[in-house]
């Protein structure tokens, strides 16, 4: 069971996040990064499902700034909540806080820390592998990485995306593709939010699949 820890960013806001470390020695370190329905007990099984396997996990709480102790359901109702606080949302402050959260990781960690997200988060942390530093990989899932093909990676990534997704362009792998010849980039026959078991567009094939890819691409870039 992970708990409730307070980081404080580089401007001096506060914000939660979720934390979950393993029984021994940490191998390195994961910063979670949420979809738009925050840090939900969907956000909080996956980051103890890191520290589980070796890894202290951190899930910064990225709408705090907006709307403190957000934690949303995958139903429609919430899902129109759930927009409404991402666009109130500053992409240079979630920047900020998941920097903040890289940072509250990296000395028990040896500096080991990898960057996984999911959603909103997922487009985030291909925004990390090209801006932020102290991470040594970045993993995304189905995030709109296309809306950000400007970002130059520094460090290791490995993009996840979905063949029916409606909420990114899919279209745009092929030339995600060409621009980044170094990333590992897989696309799954599944919907968006294939990895979220409480949604319903939930796939155990493609979850599975993805999560034995990102294992072991975790296990070689962070330890």
């Amino acid at each position: 069971m992970g708990s409730v820890v307070k980081v404080k960013a580089s401007d001096g806001f506060a914000f939660d996040a979720y934390k979950a470390v393993p029984t021994g020695p940490a191998r390195g370190a994961i910063v979670v990064l949420q979809e738009i329905f925050g840090v939900n007990a969907h956000i909080r099984r996956v980051t103890e499902s890191f520290a589980e396997i070796g890894y202290v996990a951190i899930a910064p709480a990225l709408f705090d700034r907006v709307q403190k102790g957000t934690e949303l359901t995958y139903s429609e109702k919430d899902f129109d909540a759930a927009m409404a606080l991402w666009r109130s949302s500053s992409q240079e402050d979630a920047l900020k806080d998941v920097t903040a959260s890289i940072d509250a990781v990296s000395e028990e960690s040896q500096g080991k820390v990898g960057v996984v997200g999911y959603c909103w988060g997922g487009a985030l942390s291909f925004i990390a592998s090209g801006n932020l530093p102290g991470i040594k990989a970045t993993v995304s899932y189905y995030g709109n990485v296309p809306a950000h093909l400007d970002v130059k990676p520094k460090v290791p990534l490995m993009m996840h995306f979905s063949e029916h997704d409606k909420h990114v362009c899919i279209d745009a792998v092929p030339a995600i593709r060409d621009l980044y010849p170094q990333a590992l980039v897989y696309t799954y026959d599944a919907d968006h939010g294939f990895n979220t078991l409480p949604r319903n567009t939930y796939q155990k094939e493609s979850a599975d699949l993805a999560l034995e890819r990102t294992l072991s691409f975790l296990s070689k870039h962070v330890g």
